[in-house]
């Protein structure tokens, strides 16, 4: 799999993807995503074989600790030069699942915040995903005060 920076031509692919792995409620709108490329390339890596996008990571810099529901539609929150970088999705089309490229992503975007020395990486995941986060260094910070999508969240934050 080749990583790269996402860009706009990218857009419909990435939204599509996002509509497959996300309930509607969750997934991010079309106009969020664009906002997303056009705020922060660096921090939106795609993964493509060959020349087809399977799976996407993406996110914002700040300086606090815990996303707000309003962080994923708004990209104004983003700070360019923030010691905090939030993951706002994680996605691998369906077909691509198992086979190890979402942690792939997720390497490079740590290698990522820490070549931009950034202090943290935080992010909010269900339940089920605890484990599997934690299998790259975040830690549980319980029970997240996120409600974004009618869901259940728990905050997880990596120290670099």
């Amino acid at each position: 799999m080749k990583i790269r920076n996402a860009t706009l031509k990218d857009l419909e692919s990435i939204s599509k993807i996002e509509l497959e792995c996300f309930p509607q409620a969750e997934a991010a709108k079309k106009e969020a995503i664009e906002d997303r490329i056009k705020t922060f390339s660096d921090g939106f890596l795609v993964g493509e074989i060959d020349d087809q996008i399977i799976g996407f990571i993406n996110g914002a810099a700040f300086e606090g600790m815990t996303i707000q529901d309003e962080y994923f539609s708004d990209m104004t929150y983003h700070v360019d030069k923030g010691q905090t970088l939030a993951v706002y999705g994680l996605d691998v089309h369906p077909g691509f699942q198992h086979k190890g490229y979402a942690r792939k992503l997720m390497d490079a975007f740590i290698e990522y915040a820490r070549s931009s020395q950034r202090t943290y990486i935080i992010l909010t995941c269900k339940e089920h995903l605890l484990h599997y986060y934690e299998s790259f260094g975040f830690v549980n910070k319980g029970l997240s005060q996120s409600s974004h999508g009618g869901a259940r969240w728990y905050d997880m934050t990596l120290t670099l």
